[in-house]
C-alpha cells in the first residue's frame, strides 16, 4: 500500500472537464466509421500521434475533427455513459461537464438530437455507476467567421437556461482568450444569472490576469477554470482567496498547451501556499494523454504537497460545486469518512 494507491482509491469530483474532449481515441474511430466522417488517420495509434499541439489553435483543431464524428443521438448517449464508466474506474462519483451546444449546432446536430442523447446517456451513467453528471453549457469566445459569435452566445445561453432543470448547472465561457476578453460577454452571463444558473467561464490560461479580472467583475464568476496565470498579479490572487473564489487547474492541459514549460515551472504549490481555492481536473483527457488518478497523483509526486492538503483540494471537488448544498454537504461527509477509512488501509498500514 502507498500514497499513490490511497489516491487511486480516494473519492473524487471533477469540475473542469469537456465531454468532446473526453471522447476515448478508439470510439473516435468507431464514431467516424459508423458515420462515414472521412478522418486523417486509420488507426488509433496514428489518431494518438496528433495529440501534440502547435499552440493553441491547432488544439482547436484537433478538437473540432473529434466533435464532428458526433451525429446521432445514439453517439450522445454513447460518449457520455462511456464517461460514466470512466468516472467509475476512477472512483469520480461526480462531474460537472462542459459541453459547446453551438459546435454542434454548426455542424448540423440539432438540440433535441444531442441533448437528448445525453440525458440518456447521463441517466444509464448513474443507474449502472452512481456517476452523477451535471452540465456546463460554454460560449465559444471567437469563431472564424465573427459574424456567428452574438447568434451562436444567443444560442448557448437560451438553451443553457432552458436545461437547467435537466442538469444544466451553469453557463461558461471558452476558446482563444488572445483579442477575446471576457466583458463583450456581460449580457449573456447577466441573462444566465438572472435564470438562476451560475458563472464558470474559462480565464487566466492563454491571457493573463486581466483576463481573470474580466471574468470576476463583469460576468461575475463564481468559479474559474484554470486561472493559474492570477499568479502573475498578487492583488488578484489576495482578492482570490479573501472571496473564496476556486481555480479549476488541470495542470497537464497547461504543460501541453504551452502555458507553462514544465511541472515545475507550474504555479499550483505557489497558489495553494498562497491560501487559493483549488480544484483539479483533466480539461480533455485523452487529448492531453491524462486520467483525473494522474492529476491528482501529481499533487504528490510534481507539487509536493502532504496527504492532507491533497485531501482538501479532493474536498473541495465536491465543496465547490454547484450542487444544491444539502447535496454538497451529505458528498462532503462521505467523501470525508471514506478517505480516513482509506488512510487506515493504505498509509497508516506502510
Amino acid at each position: 500500500m502507498s500514497i499513490e494507491s490511497y489516491l487511486q482509491a480516494a473519492p473524487k469530483a471533477e469540475l473542469h472537464v469537456h465531454l468532446e474532449g473526453a471522447i476515448q481515441p478508439a470510439t473516435v474511430l468507431a464514431l467516424a466509421r459508423r458515420n462515414k466522417i472521412a478522418l486523417p488517420v486509420e488507426n488509433e495509434a496514428e489518431l494518438r500521434r496528433r495529440f501534440v499541439y502547435r499552440d493553441f489553435d491547432h488544439f482547436i483543431e484537433t478538437f473540432m475533427m473529434v466533435t464532428g464524428c458526433l451525429k446521432t443521438s445514439e453517439d450522445y448517449e454513447q460518449i457520455v455513459y462511456e464517461y460514466g464508466a470512466e468516472m467509475a474506474r476512477q472512483n469520480i462519483r461526480y462531474a460537472e461537464v462542459t459541453v459547446t451546444p453551438a459546435t454542434h449546432h454548426l455542424l448540423g446536430v440539432p438540440h433535441d438530437v444531442y441533448f437528448s442523447g445525453m440525458q440518456r446517456g447521463r441517466a444509464r451513467a448513474q443507474a449502472d455507476f452512481n456517476a452523477q453528471i451535471n452540465w456546463i453549457f460554454n460560449i465559444v469566445r471567437r469563431w472564424t467567421d465573427t459574424t456567428r459569435t452574438r447568434p451562436m452566445a444567443d444560442y448557448v445561453t437560451s438553451v443553457a437556461i432552458e436545461g437547467k432543470d435537466d442538469g444544466v448547472v451553469a453557463l461558461g465561457l471558452a476558446g482563444s482568450e488572445v483579442g477575446t476578453p471576457p466583458e463583450p460577454f456581460a449580457s449573456w452571463f447577466e441573462r444566465a444569472l438572472a435564470a438562476g444558473l451560475h458563472s464558470a467561464p474559462h480565464a487566466g490560461e492563454m491571457a493573463g490576469a486581466a483576463s481573470i479580472w474580466g471574468a470576476l467583475t463583469t460576468l461575475e464568476a463564481e468559479r474559474i477554470a484554470h486561472g493559474v496565470r492570477a499568479i502573475e498579479d498578487p492583488a488578484l490572487v489576495d482578492y482570490l482567496v479573501q472571496h473564496r473564489i476556486p481555480l479549476d487547474i488541470a495542470p497537464t492541459s497547461n504543460i501541453y498547451l504551452g502555458v507553462y514549460p514544465s511541472y515545475a515551472a507550474h504555479p499550483l504549490p505557489q497558489l495553494y501556499a498562497q491560501g487559493a481555492t483549488i480544484t483539479v481536473s483533466t480539461d480533455d483527457p485523452p487529448l492531453f494523454n491524462t486520467t483525473l488518478n494522474q492529476e491528482v497523483a501529481l499533487l504528490a509526486t510534481h507539487f509536493g504537497l502532504g496527504v492532507s492538503a491533497i485531501d482538501e483540494i479532493l474536498l473541495n471537488g465536491i465543496r465547490c460545486s454547484f450542487l444544491p448544498e444539502q447535496r454538497r454537504l451529505e458528498l462532503e461527509a462521505e467523501f470525508r469518512s471514506e478517505l480516513e477509512a482509506l488512510k487506515t488501509k493504505h498509509i497508516d498500514s506502510m
